[in-house]
């Protein structure tokens, strides 16, 4: 059985770090380097490192400033935006990206995940799925940093995903993105049961109950951004709270982990 990874988020625009409410009214956080340094030292899991203003703008990711942060990152990393090419993908993998997420440029060429499975492996390839709901509740993906609605069902889109090469499912509720009330449960309940890929459920932690919450849903993990930038919360902590409550995580530094 897999252990429950604590994934921290970086949103970066122009090599300085981000944090918005609902993929809006985004303000700087510090420095790309200084973020990806304290989570070194804080002994996580995993880290994502998504380039949020290479999308928009349609430019290409900022090749330099990411070389620098994967050199820096000494724990597994994702990195996504602006990834639209198997040359992309390829160029990121080679400067030390671990992983490789895709969101927009897959709703264009879902091919793009066929092929980068098939010469990178699945376990390269992450699926970003954003997600809006509508007044009547109903989920629906969106791309483009929330702005283009796609009008897929967010299920329907991972199972597709999946079946394409996807290794793994990144699932954002936007509009619960940096509000720290908690995760869209019934969302990750309807996305984990659609596929077999981990889904690691984002957007919406802020507090260490949340996380339990999304895992109960189905989730493999559960990731965070402002709840570890704006609150005392700590991965480690995280973890030991989830490990009392009988969840198995990955070793840590703080006390009383196991593997």
């Amino acid at each position: 059985m897999l252990k429950t990874r604590v994934i921290p988020t970086l949103l970066m625009r122009d090599g300085a770090l981000v944090k918005g409410v609902g993929f809006e009214s985004w303000r700087g956080v510090g420095g790309a380097m200084q973020g990806v340094k304290v989570f070194n030292a804080r002994d996580v899991d995993e880290l994502v490192l998504l380039d949020i203003g290479a999308t928009p703008q349609g430019g290409e990711p900022d090749w330099m400033t990411l070389e620098d942060l994967a050199r820096e990152c000494f724990v597994p990393l994702t990195i996504g935006g602006g990834v639209r090419s198997i040359a992309h993908f390829e160029r990121l993998l080679e400067i030390g990206a671990d992983k490789v997420a895709v969101n927009s440029a897959a709703y264009e060429s879902p091919h793009l995940i066929e092929e980068a499975a098939r010469r990178f492996g699945v376990q390269c390839v992450v699926a970003s799925i954003d997600v809006r709901r509508d007044g009547d509740g109903r989920a629906t993906c969106v791309s483009g940093c929330g702005a283009q609605s796609r009008a897929i069902d967010p299920a329907a889109w991972a199972r597709e995903v999946e079946q394409r090469g996807a290794g793994e499912i990144l699932l954002t509720r936007v509009e619960y993105d940096g509000a720290m009330t908690g995760y869209d449960c019934d969302l990750i309940r309807a996305v984990s049961e659609a596929v077999s890929a981990p889904v690691i459920a984002s957007g919406g932690a802020g507090r260490y109950e949340h996380m339990a919450e999304a895992l109960a849903a189905g989730a493999s993990a559960v990731a965070a951004g402002a709840m570890f930038q704006f609150t005392q919360a700590t991965p480690a902590e995280a973890k030991a709270f989830l490990a009392a409550r009988g969840v198995r995580v990955r070793r840590s530094a703080g006390p009383g982990l196991v593997r």
